[in-house]
């Protein structure tokens, strides 16, 4: 199943995480199998565009719910 997206923050990259939200409450995280714009593959998709997101291991998606979007970064001492 593929979620039509808009991205209204930052941006959303296909190597990172996401955290999927409904009615406030985290259903789901998990990483992004495939993020497309129009009909390309696309390895980011930034501010104010549409996507088309497909998630790993969740198939779930519904109306009125929303994705948090993020990397993880290690940070030598």
């Amino acid at each position: 199943m593929v979620a039509g997206c808009y991205v209204t923050d930052g941006k959303i990259v296909r190597s990172g995480k996401l955290r999927i939200y409904r009615d406030d409450v985290m259903i789901c995280e998990g990483a992004v199998r495939q993020l497309k714009r129009f009909k390309d593959d696309v390895k980011e998709v930034a501010l104010g565009f549409e996507c088309g997101l497909v998630f790993k291991k969740f198939n779930d998606v519904k109306e009125g719910d929303w994705v948090e979007a993020f990397t993880m970064v290690e940070i030598p001492r």
